[in-house]
């Protein structure tokens, strides 16, 4: 089941890191009208620069997250097998 999944997890994950960039911007431009320091940035603020790797990182784990398990669902409906960890299969 992973070699056929893998093409599908690979274009789910790219989606969802474009979806993930975009939703950041939005977000940070609430947060703040100049654009999100850079870690490389001489002299970029510690705690902006803090604010926006937190912000940035739970964007993208949460996004992540959820494309892949949609990527899931809609794999195992269309082939009838789950692709990954299923407890209700799992022998204890």
């Amino acid at each position: 089941m992973k070699i056929l999944f893998a093409p599908v997890g690979i274009a789910a994950g790219l989606v969802a890191g474009l979806v993930a960039r975009k939703t950041f911007e939005k977000a940070w431009s609430v947060i703040d009208e100049d654009g999100p320091p850079e870690p490389d940035t001489r002299g970029a603020p510690t705690a902006k620069l803090l604010v926006a790797l937190a912000v940035e990182g739970a964007i993208f784990r949460l996004t992540k997250g959820f494309f892949d398990h949609q990527a899931r669902v809609a794999f195992a409906g269309a082939t009838g097998r789950w692709p990954g960890k299923d407890p209700a299969k799992e022998d204890d």
